[in-house]
């Protein structure tokens, strides 16, 4: 573990973390009700593990109300069920991981799929995120289409208000569009000058493609409608346990058409969840 000097103690001597001094109060009373809370909100499912990253997150709310015990909070959430500030409750206690074709085999499969398309091609990303999974979708239909490539869109849906207005931006870190090979880069990006130094915004013939909505998988309702030649769900069922895992499949199912392919993550296995799908290959699926 990285070990930090101690306040007060001289160079050279050094003292683990051990238990972190806090400012604010979390009792375990407090974290099962933030646990609770996020699960029916969300489906997000919190492990024990996971204390310190909520205190982390959350911790910024408080401090911007003023507050320095989890249950103020808390209680201010009960008392206004409709504030704004759920949302940025769910913001907070949401993990955006993602990049630029990201999981890269996935991309050839959909490219392949997509050319033996009839009609315009559509694709949902059912966790956009910051955006780089629906844009790299896009980018990829711009590769395999070509002409019909006007015609594809791809609906890019998160429950996370915050990331989703990053991604209808489209500028990302210089960096981050480097990690892609040269003609991507040329083709689909736009490099910043003066105040947008060191930032790259990917090209309006990419963004046309994608419609952002906000939408959160556990509502009654989807702001959205099939048929999809194509669902990206990737690295979000992790978060959910077993019985919301087998919900979301089955709405999956009447969305997708006859032959359209179900993109999951990584660490994610649907074959024991559902019988709506089968493994098609490497967290691909199919239709029963």
């Amino acid at each position: 573990m990285t070990q930090f000097r101690a306040p007060g103690s001289e160079p050279g001597q050094w003292s683990g973390l051990g238990h972190l001094e806090r400012d604010l109060v979390l009792t375990d009373e407090d974290f099962a009700k933030i646990r609770q809370l996020i699960y029916q909100r969300a489906g997000i499912v919190l492990a024990e593990h996971k204390r310190e990253m909520v205190y982390s997150r959350l911790a910024k709310r408080l401090r911007h109300h003023g507050l320095t015990r989890f249950s103020d909070y808390l209680e201010r959430l009960a008392r206004q069920p409709d504030a704004r500030e759920w949302e940025a409750f769910t913001n907070a206690l949401t993990t955006n991981l993602t990049a630029f074709f990201r999981e890269m085999h996935h991309f050839p499969l959909l490219a392949e799929h997509v050319r033996k398309a009839t009609g315009p091609v559509r694709i949902w990303s059912a966790a956009a995120s910051t955006g780089e999974e629906p844009y790299s979708i896009a980018m990829t239909l711009h590769e395999s289409l070509g002409a019909r490539a006007t015609e594809a869109r791809v609906v890019a849906t998160d429950i996370d208000t915050e990331a989703l207005a990053r991604a209808r931006a489209g500028v990302y870190p210089i960096e981050q569009v480097r990690k892609l090979d040269d003609e991507r880069v040329r083709r689909f990006f736009q490099k910043g000058r003066g105040q947008q130094e060191g930032l790259a915004r990917v090209r309006p013939e990419v963004t046309s493609m994608v419609e952002f909505l906000h939408m959160n998988l556990l509502a009654p309702q989807w702001p959205i409608k099939g048929p999809f030649d194509a669902i990206f769900c990737r690295n979000v069922m992790i978060y959910f346990d077993k019985q919301t895992q087998a919900r979301i499949l089955e709405r999956f199912a009447p969305l997708l058409k006859p032959d359209g392919l179900l993109f999951a993550g990584h660490s994610e296995n649907f074959s024991y969840i559902s019988k709506v799908f089968r493994l098609r290959g490497q967290t691909v699926y199919t239709l029963a």
